[in-house]
């Protein structure tokens, strides 16, 4: 292991600023560790080597200037390769889009250049940010740096992977039913997916170049990190309002009450009667309960009444469809990719649970869709989301698992995943604990656990209150003090 290569950002960041390491060996430490690694784990797609050694050289010389760029000076991260990077290929593991080179940085990789990251490639994901894996047909598959039999998560395992194997301190993931939370919790490091409409989503696929601005509800921008510090600054980088995106308010940061974690309310679950969760995860989120409680913490097993899976889960898919209808391509290619996947949806898993989950319910939104019906489907989300504010106003955090099983072994996309002896579709077992909050668009924050038996990560996911993040992070670094247990993979 490297201490450059394991180090945070905000600790790469003062030590190129305080002299103590030049940017240009930090970039080559990454790069190192890239090449003696990447080929297993598939986790950057497309590296940018040469520009990234320029860039930290003439961050070292702007610093002997007595310049600095910004919070992230001579800090080397990577990016999605779902947000456009100008004049470095962005692809979305999408066929026609293998040779796209972008004249424009996203919104959130420009505000991350403008605080002096240097950027050291792309991370792989899943093909159009399309599954709970991430495999697509431009690059191989991303390995789970814990196990390479297993599955790293998706859509933004590439992200999750190079975190958490020392690749890059930090990468920038979207999550609209989990792809930054589901990874986080399988490979072991921190998440976050924020208040929807936080952070701009201008320069992200999809939608695919050329298409309208359909996702305008439930997806965000997030990020990787091994420490909840790095989370914090990445988020106070790149939120706020956007030119790009006049949908984003304007909306200062809320400042933390300050409170113990004596004097926390906090709530949790271990699962929903109607989606049991492994065996370890509910273990591990009840050990957590005991351990904040002994720790002072006022922590009360609870869920909301009325919190019915079925109806959020429809409600979920009615939104999904009529967002992406317009949004997903139109080619021969992605129709039968798409159809397959809803096949394998519909076909696989526990029939109770597949009848609760099956995307292929929400066919007439997607062959048929009514502006009547997605006005219909925005004001049963506006219900949700005012309910859920509601409901967690008594509280300070709502602390949750992330999915209904750790990593699981590579299979085909869209594939059922056996959960202590029984088959769960694949949407059911990834993202029934993270979809409803997308669909409410309250913050949540992931944090690893702790292991099980057989050494994969688990993690937690703390939800917080709608434009509260700045607490939520206050909460959450109290909350990790006691329960958070970040470890890098043996081997790394």
């Amino acid at each position: 292991m490297s201490s450059l290569t394991f180090a945070s950002a905000y600790q790469l960041a003062r030590m190129i600023r305080d002299r103590e390491v030049s940017a240009v060996e930090v970039t080559d430490a990454y790069l190192t560790q890239i090449a003696k690694y990447n080929s297993k784990l598939n986790a950057i797609c497309i590296l940018d080597e040469d520009n990234a050694r320029t860039r930290a050289k003439l961050a070292d010389e702007a610093l002997a200037r007595g310049e600095n760029w910004g919070a992230l000076h001579g800090v080397p991260i990577t990016i999605k390769d779902i947000f456009e990077t100008a004049g470095l290929r962005t692809t979305a593991g999408y066929i026609p889009l293998k040779e796209y080179i972008p004249q424009q940085d996203a919104t959130v990789v420009a505000r991350l250049r403008a605080a002096g990251a240097v950027i050291l490639g792309k991370t792989n994901m899943a093909e159009l940010a399309g599954d709970y894996q991430s495999t697509n047909s431009l690059f191989p598959r991303v390995n789970n740096p814990w196990n390479l039999d297993y599955t790293p998560g998706g859509s933004s395992g590439g992200s999750a992977a190079a975190v958490a194997a020392g690749l890059s301190p930090l990468d920038l993931g979207n999550d609209f039913g989990g792809s930054v939370r589901q990874p986080a919790h399988f490979c072991g490091v921190y998440g976050l997916k924020p208040t929807d409409r936080r952070i701009s989503t201008a320069g992200q696929i999809p939608e695919v170049p050329g298409m309208p601005v359909c996702i305008r509800q439930m997806m965000t921008v997030g990020c990787f990190a091994r420490s909840l510090e790095d989370i914090q600054l990445c988020f106070s980088l790149i939120a706020g309002a956007d030119i790009r995106r006049p949908d984003v308010p304007p909306i200062d940061f809320d400042t933390p009450s300050g409170k113990s974690l004596q004097a926390l309310k906090i709530a949790w679950i271990d699962e929903w009667a109607e989606v049991p969760v492994a065996s370890e995860i509910r273990v591990a989120m009840a050990a957590i309960a005991q351990s904040l409680s002994q720790a002072g913490a006022q922590i009360e097993r609870w869920l909301t009444k009325d919190f019915d899976f079925s109806k959020i889960f429809n409600l979920y898919g009615r939104m999904a469809a009529y967002l992406n209808v317009y949004a997903e391509p139109q080619d021969r290619y992605n129709m039968r990719r798409s159809l397959e996947l809803l096949f394998r949806t519909a076909t696989q898993g526990d029939k109770k649970l597949r009848k609760m989950g099956n995307f292929t319910s929400f066919l007439p939104e997607l062959l048929n869709p009514s502006l009547k019906g997605y006005f219909e489907a925005l004001t049963e989300r506006d219900r949700f989301t005012a309910y859920i504010d509601e409901a967690l106003e008594p509280w300070d955090v709502w602390l949750w698992p992330v999915a209904a099983t750790p990593a699981f072994t590579h299979r085909p996309a869209w594939s059922a995943v056996d959960i202590d002896g029984r088959r769960y579709p694949h949407a059911v077992a990834n993202g029934a604990y993270t979809m409803p909050f997308n669909l409410s668009g309250h913050p949540a924050v992931v944090i690893p656990i702790g292991q099980t038996q057989n050494g994969l990560p688990m993690g937690m996911q703390i939800v917080g209150k709608r434009w509260r993040e700045m607490e939520l992070f206050a909460i959450a670094q109290e909350i990790n003090k006691v329960v958070g247990n970040f470890q890098y993979p043996p081997g790394y």
